[in-house]
């Protein structure tokens, strides 16, 4: 028998057990948390967090806001506002994993600060806490990715795919139409139809990169179900009655990137013994593709294609639906800052260029820097915008955004199958090879090979992209050192003609019936693929700024003479007496993509310049012109070559290449390289060139000798107005600075620089 002080000292040691500290978690390093809630903000709703495998909520017993500071901060947010108790941001569901969570607010995630321990709490969901981040986002947060809020592979909505029913469906390549099937826990199921929304439709249509969908007729697809359901000899009455046939029940609101984002119900609440669909049938979607993915037809008239033109562009991706995200404002395009950046507004940009949804939004100019104005900044869209410009925003400039926060996104595509068309073979890695393409031969599929005749980068890009490999570092024309597949040497496509945007080479026009002047083996096309490149971008701004005229003597141009940087008059001039007209300025070429611009020789092949003392490394890098107004040329820039270097870069990044003592040549990421107005062949001979209005054109790159991700921006024009004595340039801009209706197509940009008008 124990003893009544024995017995009150054992009761005290319990209780004394039972009110110990709350204890610290172990520290997984890898605990995920996730907001949710009915609002579309990403930076505000109830905290939820992955604990073996399962979501879970957390308590708001001793909850404040060092506590809600350590989660926005692990969720990649700056800091929090402030937190909210009582589940305000509805119930959640599945375990409390968190209680009485006490943190210093020093800790990198919530897992590090103390409470009662995985699981053991007496709270109820009523209690669930949530939370407000600031929406600004740390740095060196890269992006906002669907799969950041999802659980671990096997236990979640892992895929959406659409089963064709009717027949018309099936025979197309791209299904736009059919039963909805989800992938989970590993397994296809289909989803009962019981509830289901439009706004279902959209996500599904989302997430297989279509912008919108399309009513579908209901009463037509339950006939054929229930035709089905009455066929002795189909499975589907047996498989309708297992659950596991199903996903019970799909809420959404149609903002969601993802299906997994939204209300979903696997199995009915009441028990696994009631049936998941009594009286329903599989949920039927039917969605519109967007315009780049339609079947051919005829090109619509100008006044219609100025009608649709897009407001917002992407540049600078590896692949088909990414890259900076850039708007037009004022006739001119801009970038848009990474505050407050989010998969919501990233979808809206995804769907207005018909796209799907955004499966990543990106911060930080992971996509290259922009050059020009940052037009949006702290863009809040709620998910039912048509447009970027609907939704509320501030303007760039107000909140010191620079374009290292462009802001940039991945949208979902279609899969078209166009990357099970092309392959490549022999390469020493899977990024090059021999290109060998699928093409139709007497009505029967044939794998062969490409023709190199007319074969360059903008045909290689598209075979890159197609692929799935990003952009074309080279385009191969003598390819007699690679193997190409046993059985497919034989050239099966010749003659091709890309203009760079096409989603496959089969796309890009070619000749009918084969023809290739050099057959086919050691002369088949090749590619070798990269998934970063450079882009040079001129600066327009100082061009116009440091424009003038200069009557320089002979005597001081010697060297130039020599490098055939005068026009040819000046071969007929007594030297040294006379002087030539120079029309100077100064240039700037950025280097805005993301990787290094590199000559395409190597140092044995550079060219020893007596007259300027160094190497110069490619021959032929800007083209300067100045062209009437219909397009002729009239004088040209002579420089014979070029020596490439990083003149100046951004506080904090180092220079890499000097002209100086045979360095390395090229230009790095984010640096650029001037040719001041005062150097040798820096300027146009205008000694013959009568008064006028005229075009003043520079283009970099001309040749597309070194590849680039977005040749586009690559020429660079001024209105010139000449009086005989001065001269004046004005609207200086790149080629894709403007509206693009204002500009020229890329084929008449091709005939104005080789002056073919």
């Amino acid at each position: 028998m124990w003893s009544l002080p024995a017995a009150l000292s054992l009761l005290m040691l319990l209780l004394l057990l039972l009110q110990a500290p709350p204890c610290r978690l172990q520290s997984l390093g890898t605990t995920k948390l996730r907001l949710v809630g009915p609002g579309s903000r990403p930076e505000e709703g109830r905290l939820e967090v992955l604990y073996q495998g399962q979501w879970g909520t957390v308590c708001d017993d001793d909850f404040a806001l060092q506590e809600a500071t350590v989660a926005c901060r692990q969720l990649g947010f700056e800091t929090a506002l402030t937190w909210a108790h009582s589940a305000k941001y509805g119930q959640g569901e599945g375990p409390i994993w968190l209680d009485n969570v006490r943190c210093m607010g020093t800790e990198s995630s919530l897992d590090q600060c103390m409470s009662n321990g995985w699981g053991v709490s007496d709270c109820s969901h009523s209690e669930d806490i949530g939370v407000v981040c600031h929406p600004q986002r740390q740095r060196g947060y890269l992006s906002e990715r669907v799969s950041n809020a999802l659980g671990p592979q096997g236990r979640r909505l892992e895929e959406v795919r659409l089963k064709p029913i009717l027949a018309s469906t099936k025979r197309h390549s791209l299904v736009t139409e059919g039963a909805v099937e989800v992938r989970y826990e590993g397994h296809w199921r289909q989803v009962c139809d019981q509830g289901w929304t439009r706004n279902n439709s959209k996500v599904v249509c989302g997430m297989l990169g279509f912008p919108s969908e399309a009513p579908v007729n209901s009463h037509y697809y339950r006939k054929v179900w229930n035709l089905k359901m009455k066929d002795p000899k189909s499975r589907l009455k047996s498989l309708t009655q297992k659950n596991s046939f199903w996903i019970h029940q799909v809420n959404c609101l149609g903002t969601e990137p993802h299906m997994a984002n939204c209300q979903v119900q696997v199995a009915p609440a009441r028990g696994k013994l009631r049936p998941a669909c009594p009286g329903g049938m599989h949920a039927v979607v039917s969605c519109v593709a967007g315009p780049r993915f339609r079947p051919a037809k005829a090109k619509p008239g100008r006044k219609e294609s100025w009608a649709e033109e897009p407001k917002v562009r992407l540049r600078s991706g590896a692949q088909v639906g990414e890259g900076r995200v850039e708007v037009l404002r004022n006739h001119q395009w801009g970038t848009v800052c990474d505050h407050g950046w989010n998969l919501i507004s990233a979808s809206i940009v995804c769907r207005q260029l018909g796209f799907g949804s955004a499966r990543e939004a990106l911060f930080g100019a992971q996509l290259g820097q922009g050059l020009g104005p940052i037009h949006l900044s702290e863009v809040r869209c709620r998910g039912y915008e048509r447009t970027l410009t609907d939704c509320p925003s501030l303007e760039g400039s107000q909140n010191g955004c620079q374009h290292e926060n462009d802001a940039a996104v991945r949208c979902n595509v279609p899969n078209m199958g166009f990357q099970n068309q092309v392959r490549l073979a022999g390469g020493r890695s899977p990024e090059e090879g021999v290109v060998e393409v699928q093409v139709e031969v007497n009505g029967v599929q044939r794998w062969g090979a490409v023709c190199s005749d007319h074969w360059g980068l903008s045909e290689a890009m598209v075979a890159c992209r197609q692929l799935g490999l990003g952009f074309a570092s080279h385009a191969i024309k003598d390819t007699w050192y690679w193997q190409g597949t046993p059985g497919a040497g034989e050239v099966v496509m010749s003659g091709v003609r890309c203009s760079g945007t096409e989603l496959a080479l089969q796309q890009c026009s070619r000749h009918g019936p084969v023809h290739c002047s050099h057959g086919a083996g050691r002369f088949s096309a090749g590619v070798s693929c990269t998934d970063s490149a450079p882009d040079l971008v001129m600066n327009a701004q100082l061009v116009q700024e440091t424009a003038y005229l200069e009557d320089r003597p002979l005597s001081q141009l010697y060297c130039a003479h020599e490098e055939n940087c005068l026009s040819q008059s000046a071969d007929l001039m007594d030297w040294p007496y006379g002087h030539r007209r120079l029309l100077r300025f100064s240039s700037q070429i950025y280097n805005l993509g993301r990787a290094d611009f590199r000559p395409k020789t190597g140092r044995h092949s550079w060219i020893w310049h007596q007259c300027h003392r160094h190497y110069h490394s490619i021959e032929v890098f800007t083209h300067y012109d100045l062209l009437t107004l219909n397009g002729s040329k009239v004088a040209e820039g002579h420089k014979a070559s070029f020596c490439l270097e990083d003149t100046n870069c951004p506080t904090g990044l180092q220079k890499r290449y000097a002209c100086a003592n045979f360095g390395e040549q090229g230009v790095t990421v984010g640096c650029w390289d001037t040719y001041r107005h005062d150097i040798d062949c820096q300027w146009v001979d205008i000694t013959d060139v009568g008064p006028g209005n005229y075009i003043f054109q520079v283009v970099v790159n001309p040749k597309y000798e070194v590849a680039e991700s977005d040749f586009s921006n690559n020429m660079m024009r001024c209105r010139c107005k000449y009086d005989g004595h001065r001269v004046w340039l004005h609207n200086c801009h790149t080629g894709d600075s403007y509206r693009a209706n204002a500009e020229l197509s890329l084929e008449q940009e091709q005939r104005l620089r080789n002056n073919l008008i």
